[in-house]
């Protein structure tokens, strides 16, 4: 990249405007457009259902676009968009408040992104390669954790959030055909067990079954990982008639279904979200009231029977305690198990600071929405990767046709990410993107 380092100033902002669009649930939100010499470069802004207490505060969009307009448009015209550092640090400063209160986390990062596909364009490479010039991070692709089914605040039945699968393979593309597969065999599960109302879709594109256990739906997740014969009996049926036979047998059982997912090296991750069941110090789900000794219980539980790699956000975000017991109990730092702080570390490097002297995980969620600029975002995802954590870059549950995510993914060289089921466009061209990534990465 030495012709980043020696570059010759080619292009000035000319022009933010930012204007209403909606985003993949009907809302508004924002876009901005952003004028150089070298063209025009966009960015609009998702929004999510499950936020963090401490996540930079967000403005409704009229406001936000007007503060875009009138106050941030007229202070940079005329930067240079390759100075993305200086610029953040330029708006942050204009806002100043500690949660980007004043302008709002949207404005400021619906310029800061279009600032950065400015920018990239500047140095003449593509998004990815920008990013990873300015996180100083070696690219590469990360492991989808595509979603299948969804529940909590996005579903109508189990509590836990989100159920998705990370299956292995050499290539990017291998992994997400893999994850599209086992979508489109739980589509005919669901619809067989349920009819049509199992195969409702919920915000993320995943379906949304009426299910109120989560081993019942781990089950049926394992049924489609593993369906290979539809004329023999699936794992789960198998689970069921050796009970039947001998409650002796049901670890043996349990285990011969986790060897069928591992046959198909796909792992599974959840997103318990669980700030959003917990109430009046304790958590409410499947119908019943637990403690965080009960709720630790609860997951150790499905780990034993389940070939679960990760769970995020297994406690509320101010149950400090029940992190450090869940991290003490799967050894965290010394496994490759992850417990992964979403809501607990909201893409802020004093919190992920404070869950690392906590030693509360050892995996993060990074959202630039969460934070509010793309150099906040950096710093975040690399002060995370000093502590030896796992990165997972993810969009959120009101989308937008936007792809930043997927370069900001390989720039970071995170390890994972997140962009929802494989069937709803603002979700598919995340996915979509990784795969012209993986291309060009082949290519160079």
């Amino acid at each position: 990249m030495n012709k980043v380092k020696n570059k010759m100033k080619k292009s000035q902002i000319k022009s933010i405007k930012a204007r209403e669009i909606l985003d993949s649930k009907g809302r508004p939100t924002i876009e901005v457009v952003l004028t150089t010499n070298l063209g025009k470069f966009l960015a609009a802004l998702p929004s999510g259902t499950s936020r963090g207490k401490y996540e930079a505060m967000e403005k409704p969009a009229k406001i936000a676009i007007k503060n875009v307009n009138q106050i941030i448009c007229p202070k940079l015209k005329g930067k240079d968009p390759s100075r993305q550092k200086e610029i953040d640090e330029f708006l942050i400063k204009l806002d100043n408040t500690k949660n980007k209160s004043y302008l709002g986390a949207n404005a400021i990062l619906g310029v800061s992104i279009a600032v950065c596909r400015a920018g990239a364009k500047d140095m003449n490479l593509s998004l990815w390669q920008w990013l990873a010039f300015l996180s100083h991070q070696k690219p590469r692709l990360p492991i989808p954790s595509i979603l299948m089914i969804e529940g909590g605040l996005h579903g109508r039945g189990v509590e836990i959030q989100e159920f998705m699968v990370a299956p292995e393979a050499d290539t990017f593309k291998e992994r997400f055909q893999t994850g599209k597969k086992i979508y489109q065999r739980l589509r005919i599960i669901l619809k067989k067990k349920f009819g049509s109302s199992g195969v409702v879709l919920g915000q993320e594109g995943a379906f949304t079954p009426k299910i109120e256990k989560t081993e019942k739906v781990l089950d049926l997740l394992l049924e489609a990982i593993g369906e290979e014969d539809k004329s023999s009996s699936s794992p789960t049926e198998a689970l069921a008639e050796v009970k039947k036979e001998s409650e002796a047998l049901f670890d043996f059982a349990a285990a011969r279904v986790n060897e069928t997912a591992a046959k198909e090296k796909v792992k599974i991750i959840l997103d318990a979200a669980a700030s959003s069941f917990f109430k009046k110090n304790r958590y409410h789900l499947e119908g019943k009231i637990f403690d965080r000794k009960k709720l630790l219980d609860f997951y150790l539980k499905l780990c034993q029977k389940y070939p679960i790699l990760a769970i995020e956000d297994p406690f509320s975000q101010e149950d400090w305690q029940g992190w450090k017991k869940i991290s003490s109990k799967f050894k965290v730092q010394s496994s490759k198990f992850l417990i992964i702080g979403d809501d607990l570390t909201v893409t802020n490097p004093k919190r992920i600071e404070l869950a690392h002297k906590n030693k509360t995980s050892n995996a993060v969620i990074i959202k630039p929405n969460q934070i509010g600029t793309v150099t906040e975002t950096i710093e975040a995802a690399k002060l995370a990767k000093s502590f030896g954590w796992k990165i997972m870059v993810s969009h959120r549950a009101g989308e937008t046709k936007d792809d930043f995510i997927s370069d900001l993914a390989v720039g970071l060289g995170a390890d994972f990410i997140k962009a929802g089921a494989p069937s709803r466009e603002e979700r598919m061209v995340k996915y979509n993107r990784l795969v012209r990534i993986e291309e060009e990465l082949c290519q160079n």
